[in-house]
């Protein structure tokens, strides 16, 4: 992939999940990518060295409707698998994320809601520019779920969001709701998005939705294969959406690849409610069947060499824009 790169923020390259990959991490496959970070999650408890948490009650800026944080009762590693719980209980915290409690008079700011859940993000530990993430996970269904994949930018290059990217490599919500515009007359779809443009409120975005394939309950793989100036969307393998250089920009650069041209960190999450969620479907967020359970089996991230030979084997266009 043409100037493929990776950046490990305190942490060597692992092999963590390279047998169940069938390769050892930093050794090419046979189709040309080799495994550069992975978590099979395999061991007694979330490997803190990969993954940090979000704590607060911000609500993510969609007013959702949980409290992130990082107890085990909302996230731990159970039967090789990382499950992250949301739960129907009142809670407490910072009204506003990390990033902006060093704002005047948003320190010690408190906000309290009827939920709670978990955010784990790589941010600070380890980001990519390009490369293949591939995520095995099964998703929560009900009313008001919102279960995420997705990943920021590791800095503000050309601006805070939307200028500097967001990339959704999987969201869902409201799986297996009623639905009458969805074949089969359920909720099924899954989206992948880009956001993008200017400083919000100026940003905008571009999203693709297909049904997910298979069963609701079943675990699938979503994944994006991103290039400079090429992202395609997958899903168990196959692609469903790609989007290419003119169908986003950014205000902070003339690179018409950018702002997806820096290291992006990746975040797994479910929120409870917000607007997408609550919009949809029968709208809200219905209160019965919880706690409810996005489980991760693993996360791979594999990179591409970049010579042309490389990109061949990769299936890599070698990338949009120069």
């Amino acid at each position: 992939m043409r100037g493929a790169s990776l950046l490990l923020l305190g942490a060597a390259l692992t092999g963590g999940g390279a047998a169940a990959a069938n390769e050892p991490a930093g050794e090419p496959a046979a189709d040309g990518w080799w495994l550069a970070w992975s978590d099979e999650f395999d061991g007694a408890a979330i490997d803190r060295s990969k993954w940090d948490f979000d704590v607060d009650c911000w609500g993510g800026g969609n007013n959702e409707r949980q409290c992130y944080t990082d107890k085990r009762r909302n996230a731990a590693v159970a039967d090789g698998k990382l499950v992250i719980t949301a739960r129907q209980e009142k809670a407490s915290g910072p009204a506003f994320p990390l990033a902006q409690r060093g704002e005047p008079g948003k320190a010690n700011a408190r906000a309290a809601r009827d939920f709670t859940s978990a955010r784990l993000v790589t941010r600070g530990k380890a980001a990519w520019t390009y490369g293949r993430i591939e995520v095995r996970a099964k998703l929560p269904q009900g009313q008001g779920t919102w279960p995420a994949i997705w990943m920021l930018p590791e800095g503000h290059a050309y601006g805070t969001w939307a200028a500097s990217g967001e990339i959704d490599i999987l969201e869902a919500v409201n799986l297996g709701v009623r639905c009458d515009s969805c074949v089969g007359g359920i909720e099924n779809r899954i989206l992948g998005t880009l956001h993008f443009g200017g400083v919000w409120p100026k940003n905008a975005h571009k999203s693709n939705e297909i049904a997910l394939p298979g069963k609701l309950d079943d675990f699938h793989i979503f994944g994006i294969v991103w290039e400079k100036g090429r992202i395609t969307w997958t899903v168990d393998g196959r692609p469903y959406a790609t989007q290419v250089v003119g169908d986003w920009h950014t205000s902070g650069s003339a690179d018409p690849a950018a702002p997806f041209d820096r290291p992006f960190h990746l975040i797994l999450n479910l929120a409870v409610g917000g607007g997408l969620a609550e919009g949809r479907g029968i709208k809200g967020v219905d209160m019965r069947g919880y706690p409810k359970a996005m489980e991760i089996d693993w996360v791979r991230v594999w990179q591409c060499g970049e010579d042309e030979a490389s990109r061949a084997r990769c299936g890599t266009s070698g990338g949009g824009a120069e």
